[in-house]
Order: C-alpha cells, then sequence, then structure tokens
C-alpha cells in the first residue's frame, strides 16, 4: 500500500492552507463522480465549502448576500 503524504498546516500560511483545502476539495468532488465542469462550478461557490477546509478562524470576507445593511435595522 502506498504511503500517504501528511501535510503540516502549520508551515503554511493561511492563504497556502486554503489553497490546498480547495484542492482535497476539488479531487474529492471528482473522485465521488462529478464532471469537471460540475467540480469547478461548486469549488467556485465559497457557500459550499465545509467548515473543514477552510483555515480557522474564516478568514474569508463574508458574501454579499450576509451583509446587514443599515437601511435594514428598525429605528425606532
Amino acid at each position: 500500500m502506498a504511503r500517504k503524504k501528511t501535510i503540516d498546516l502549520e508551515a503554511y500560511s493561511k492563504l497556502e492552507s486554503y489553497c490546498i483545502g480547495i484542492n482535497e476539495y476539488y479531487k474529492a468532488l471528482r473522485k465521488s463522480g462529478f464532471t469537471v465542469d460540475q467540480a469547478l462550478y461548486i469549488v467556485t461557490a465559497v457557500d459550499t465549502y465545509p467548515a473543514t477546509i477552510l483555515p480557522a478562524p474564516n478568514w474569508l470576507p463574508a458574501s454579499p448576500d450576509r451583509i446587514p445593511y443599515e437601511d435594514d435595522e428598525d429605528e425606532d
């Protein structure tokens, strides 16, 4: 059986850790039967990422759909 390479995430920056996670996510999608186009589409949709591939704390900016606007609050 082939030895699997382990990755020490402490040696990488947050961006590098994030990119490793995206790569692993893509490979898992392909292995589970998604086409290249489907896997690329899912990888580009940040809201689909499992929490396990993002560095903690999540340094990605919130999507515009999640940002509350000041006008949305009641002004009583």
